[in-house]
């Protein structure tokens, strides 16, 4: 069962990945369309072409067969004037073999390349020793446009090779032309709305797949229910875990105890069952609290700071309220933020494991892979219903809350922590693996903050975040030496300040000046956990001091990533909460697996 709804969590997600594909192409498409509007064209810019030869020729147009010039499926513009005082231009288009006829002995250039940043024509000469007869003279041109001043041809798309042709009117030599070259295709409207719909269709489907997979996945069996794994504890008439005088609880089933809690309304919502409910839930969390706390207060050499804490829920109204976000602890600054990430330090790691971690996790990688897609999706989903509901769907936010757990347990294990050698489950549902994360569920989202934090507000915190998982980046500029045909041969030097080589380059050429933009060495992140591998490999244990610090970096991101994703209003922290969970968390009885 398990694996099918996995089957079709992939299928949704790569027909998610398709329908986007296709709505990126209506937009390209249509955007073009747009711009070309009625009888206008995408042309290049208008530059003058001047060759030393007899004629200009254009690289070979090859058009599929069963194509019509009746069919629109392409008009070709060239608007040409001859720079030369006094001299007619002929502009033509015929099939390639009869041109290559015409020009056989003939010197002539035909256009290789262009750049217009800054504007290079290259050419390829070919040589000859006779002089050409006018090129109006001749029969073979399928479309043509000669005289004095400004020429236009138009042409429209046929089966064939052809090629078009730039001379003097009377075939002299040398010709100097200003061109310009533009296309136009009465079929990207059809195919805009092709695209579209074919992506909504995609979409569509994707997404139900995506959706039932996920809830196939998400859906957990109640520990009461019958049939459920506490089933055994009910009929023997024994607490089960979770429960007061049960067994110790999972640091999933904790959080899933809270988040039911952190459901009810507050206090004074309600009347008759549904008041003795809520009081009633709230009395036992706060039996719980102070349960903990009585145990704390018992083995601490300071009781008056444990008789605070001891207050704090009931300072708050008791029950639910009294863990609600804002809840403070003497001795830690700022409020607790309602995002958790949990990681247990392995005390019997492998001196080697890590070192193969990355490829054992190469399965999770290619399901993560479709499960951030429809995470994306999903997301786009919970703002537009956000911002008119102030409400962020259950079923999304559920499932997009899983697909970061699931990626945190991975990294946690083969990247970004190696805290634990146990393999990750196949699973968005909490479990009791060494790591998890966990967001309180908000039960009211502002409808205009959702326009804003996820790309405005979060640029500060991005900074950090990227000065924490990111490497180095690296300006380097260069100019280069010898002749424009030596450097597209590449037959030239590249030298930066100092006369010291520079390595790589890319296309933003200018005036034989490079820049180039890299990224080099390892970033913050990356460097601890490789340190702490090595160390691991060496000595046979993991500094638990550079475990904490690690947890603290990675909960900073995970809490940026939350904001961003939508999930809470509340802006993160700028604060470095290290070790397996946040000790405001652990102070609300939320922070680490403990007794029921």
């Amino acid at each position: 069962m398990r694996t099918g709804k996995i089957v079709m969590l992939v299928i949704g997600s790569l027909l998610i990945l398709i329908g986007l594909g296709l709505a990126a192409g209506a937009a390209v498409v249509g955007t073009l369309n747009a711009q070309q509007g009625d009888d206008q064209y995408f042309s290049a810019p208008q530059e003058v072409y001047e060759v030393d030869s007899y004629a200009l020729t254009a690289p070979e147009i090859e058009v599929s067969e069963g194509v019509s010039s009746q069919d629109n499926l392409g008009t070709l513009q060239v608007v040409g004037e001859s720079t030369t005082p006094g001299q007619e231009l002929f502009i033509g288009v015929g099939p390639r073999a009869d041109v290559d006829r015409y020009l056989a002995d003939v010197q002539h250039s035909e256009l290789e390349e262009v750049t217009f940043r800054p504007f290079r024509p290259y050419y390829e000469e070919r040589q000859g020793t006779a002089a050409p007869a006018p090129p109006g003279e001749q029969d073979f041109w399928t479309a043509t446009a000669s005289g004095s001043g400004e020429q236009t041809l138009d042409w429209n798309l046929a089966e064939g090779n052809w090629t078009a042709v730039v001379m003097n009117a009377d075939g002299s030599r040398p010709v100097s032309a200003e061109l310009q070259i533009g296309v136009r295709s009465d079929l990207l409207g059809p195919l805009t709305w092709t695209l579209l719909i074919s992506s909504i269709v995609f979409l569509a489907a994707g997404i139900g797949l995506a959706v039932a997979g996920a809830r196939g996945l998400n859906r957990q069996r109640g520990a009461g229910g019958p049939g459920g794994p506490y089933d055994s504890y009910a009929s023997a008439g024994v607490p089960g875990p979770g429960q007061p005088g049960g067994p110790p609880q999972t640091y999933g089933q904790m959080q899933d105890r809270y988040g039911r809690e952190q459901e009810l309304p507050p206090p004074g919502a309600g009347t008759g069952e549904s008041a003795g409910a809520i009081g009633a839930a709230g009395a036992t969390a706060a039996g719980m609290a102070r349960a903990r706390s009585s145990a704390a207060a018992s083995g601490a050499a300071s009781g008056g700071a444990q008789r605070s804490a001891t207050a704090a829920p009931g300072a708050a109204g008791g029950g639910a309220a009294g863990m609600a976000v804002g809840v403070r602890d003497p001795g830690l600054m700022g409020p607790r933020y309602p995002v958790r990430l949990y990681g247990e330090l392995d005390p019997n790691l492998s001196r080697w494991m890590w070192l193969v971690k990355w490829f054992l996790a190469i399965p999770h990688y290619i399901v993560l892979f479709f499960l951030w897609i429809a995470f994306f999706v999903s997301t786009v989903i919970a703002g537009l219903v956000i911002l008119f509901t102030g409400r962020y769907p259950r079923g999304l936010f559920d499932f997009n809350v899983g697909v970061v757990r699931w990626s945190w347990r991975v990294t946690f294990y083969a990247t970004r922590v190696l805290g634990t050698d146990r393999y990750p489950p196949f699973t968005l549902q909490r479990t009791d693996y060494p790591a998890d994360f966990s967001v309180d569920y908000p039960r009211e989202l502002s409808r205009w903050l959702v326009l804003v934090k996820w790309w405005l507000l979060v640029i500060p915190q991005a900074l950090v975040v990227s000065a924490i998982t990111e490497a180095t980046m690296v300006v380097n500029r260069f100019w280069v030496t010898g002749s424009d045909q030596e450097f597209w041969n590449g037959e030239w030097t590249r030298l930066g300040p100092g006369g010291m080589w520079q390595g790589g380059w890319n296309e933003d050429w200018n005036d034989t000046v490079f820049t180039t933009v890299s990224w080099q060495g390892l970033s913050l992140l990356s460097l601890l956990v490789l340190i702490a591998a090595v160390i691991l490999l060496f000595t046979g244990r993991y500094p638990r001091q550079l475990f904490d610090l690690l947890m603290g970096l990675n909960r900073w991101t995970y809490r940026v990533l939350a904001y961003t994703a939508l999930m809470r209003d509340e802006y993160p922290p700028f604060r470095l909460d290290q070790g397996p969970a946040d000790r405001r968390d652990e102070a609300a009885g939320l922070g680490r697996p403990g007794p029921g």
